[in-house]
């Protein structure tokens, strides 16, 4: 170390956002439940470990790309990565009632180009909740014209489990916008970060697993 040297400043803080992809991990219901086997292994006598496993592309902590809910949209392999990487804002939405709505982002002020809405006291790691918190459709549309290129949440979908029009996914895809569902947000302060959250290149798929981080953000 040089004489005199000033201390080496701290690295940036991160916070792993992301569901662990296990067995017992809730999923939609009716969807694929994780499940994972050993094909080779060391105990066997094999030289190395490896594993197979099945899932849904929307189990855990995902990226739903436009084919999801659009007919003839991009596939998961085809999504542009910028919108998933960069400042973004972690708001704790868990007083706005069971819809996020449009006032409610009014009252945010200005916005990041990325936006993940808190909305669990508790993130349910080991059951699945229908009553989870949803985003309206006027809300995606004012978060668009605000400039906002990704919006995220801890639940498992924009729209509620009973939806059959998808409003909030098609007003997303109308504005060009991107999607993360089953964040975990728990231990993350309301404030600005940088997103790193890169969707696995899963080509002819609707959807792609993320491993999402938040970065403290250095000014």
């Amino acid at each position: 170390m040089l004489k005199n040297a000033p201390p080496a400043a701290a690295p940036p803080r991160l916070w792993d956002i992301s569901q662990s992809l296990r067995a017992g991990l809730p999923v939609w219901p009716g969807d694929t439940a994780f499940h994972a086997r050993r094909t080779w292994d060391m105990a066997q006598g094999s030289p190395v470990n490896v594993s197979a496993f099945e899932t849904s592309t929307h189990a855990g902590t995902h990226a739903d790309a436009p084919l999801h809910y659009a007919g003839g949209g991009g596939a998961a392999a085809d999504l542009d990565l910028e919108p998933y990487l960069g400042l973004c804002r972690v708001v704790d939405a868990r007083a706005g009632g069971s819809v996020i709505s449009a006032d409610f982002v009014d009252g945010l002020g200005d916005l990041p180009p990325r936006v993940l809405f808190r909305t669990y006291d508790a993130f349910p790691r080991d059951a699945w909740r229908s009553d989870f918190v949803t985003i309206s459709a006027a809300a995606i549309a004012t978060m668009a014209r605000r400039g906002v290129r990704l919006v995220g949440l801890d639940s498992p979908s924009l729209d509620p489990e009973t939806s059959k029009t998808m409003d909030a996914h098609h007003a997303v895809h109308a504005a060009g916008m991107r999607i993360l569902e089953g964040l975990v947000l728990d231990d993350v302060p309301p404030g600005d970060y940088e997103l790193i959250a890169l969707p696995l290149k899963l080509a002819g798929l609707d959807a792609a697993p993320v491993r999402a981080v938040l970065r403290e953000w250095v000014r």
